[in-house]
């Protein structure tokens, strides 16, 4: 694992995952929000982003964190292993709700400057709706992805996930 996409609805723990797996392989986290938004939570035009992308990609190793569909093709080319959060929506929102309510007003590690935590009616719409809107492109577009897939379906499974490669049984995940 050289190159790692994890995807998964917001709440999912994404970014947790992306940091300690990083961590433990020896390569770079990216976090696709803190290259994504702009201060004021202004959203990179369509051509800018995937300038940024495709030189974020094309970098030698990393574990990339975010979904952001229209640059799937970019990075899916070059990822060698994707790891699908695949948790439940009332997971999600709990722990998008209380990420909200300890961290309001301040900017999150794994957010630009310039973006605080708020309370955003149409991102918990987002998640409420990830399960029918996004999650089945989600996973047709990983059913042609021919590197190494891993859907992770609770914290049991990610906490497996990772003593595994702790215990440095990559080959076995």
């Amino acid at each position: 694992m050289k190159r790692v996409l994890v995807l998964g609805c917001a709440g999912s723990g994404k970014s947790t995952l992306s940091q300690q797996l990083a961590e433990l392989i020896g390569v770079p986290a990216i976090c696709l929000d803190q290259h994504y938004w702009k201060p004021g939570w202004e959203g990179s035009d369509r051509q800018t982003w995937q300038r940024v992308t495709n030189d974020l990609a094309a970098r030698p190793e990393w574990v990339m964190d975010g979904n952001y569909s229209s640059t799937f093709p970019t990075r899916l080319k070059r990822a060698d292993t994707a790891i699908f959060l695949d948790v439940p929506r009332l997971t999600c929102l709990s722990r998008v709700t209380l990420r909200t309510v300890r961290n309001y007003g301040k900017v999150r590690q794994s957010m630009p400057a310039g973006c605080p935590e708020r309370f955003d009616l149409e991102f918990f719409q987002y998640i409420w709706n990830f399960e029918k809107t996004h999650r089945p492109n989600l996973i047709d577009t990983l059913r042609h992805f021919d590197g190494a897939t891993h859907t992770l379906t609770s914290p049991r499974e990610v906490s497996r996930f990772l003593q595994k490669a702790r215990a440095g049984q990559m080959n076995n995940l």
